[in-house]
């Protein structure tokens, strides 16, 4: 018997709410985010960031699954009046170094991912777990209207 994926909600300091996903690392998982970000972005009425959404969360979850060994994947995702930000947490391993987009090889059938996050995105990165979880990687990214610059 597989557990039905959790959800939960909290209040985002920034204003609005956070909502959180956990999902066993399978094949379906980019599938399952995909469409829990979604529903969110629709219900918020933040319609114009659903296809970038869609294309960020499917990149970050397909990259966990593929890429690590973690038992779970949580998505995270802070919603406001302007901005979406979404987190792709695993357990597979501390995070060394950085991510970073690298060039891309138009010859290659996978290796986009990244770069892809980045062209869609306000802004995006990585970060360790910390000392208290040592073990997990998270990437973000981050959708909405650009601040006006003076």
């Amino acid at each position: 018997m597989t557990a039905a994926p959790s959800t939960s909600v909290r209040v985002n300091p920034l204003g609005g709410e956070v909502y959180r996903l956990t999902l066993p690392n399978t094949a379906s998982a980019p599938r399952l985010a995909r469409d829990f970000v979604t529903s969110l972005l629709k219900v918020s009425r933040h319609l114009g960031l659903v296809d970038d959404a869609r294309i960020c969360v499917t990149e970050l979850v397909t990259n966990a699954h593929r890429h690590t060994g973690t038992p779970l994947i949580r998505v995270h995702a802070a919603v406001n009046r302007k901005r979406v930000t979404v987190t792709v947490t695993d357990e597979g391993g501390p995070l060394t170094g950085t991510l970073d987009a690298l060039p891309v090889d138009p010859e290659a059938e996978d290796g986009r991912g990244l770069a892809l996050v980045e062209s869609l995105a306000l802004a995006w990165g990585t970060r360790g777990g910390g000392p208290r979880h040592p073990g997990r990687k998270v990437v973000w990214f981050m959708l909405g209207r650009p601040e006006p610059t003076s």
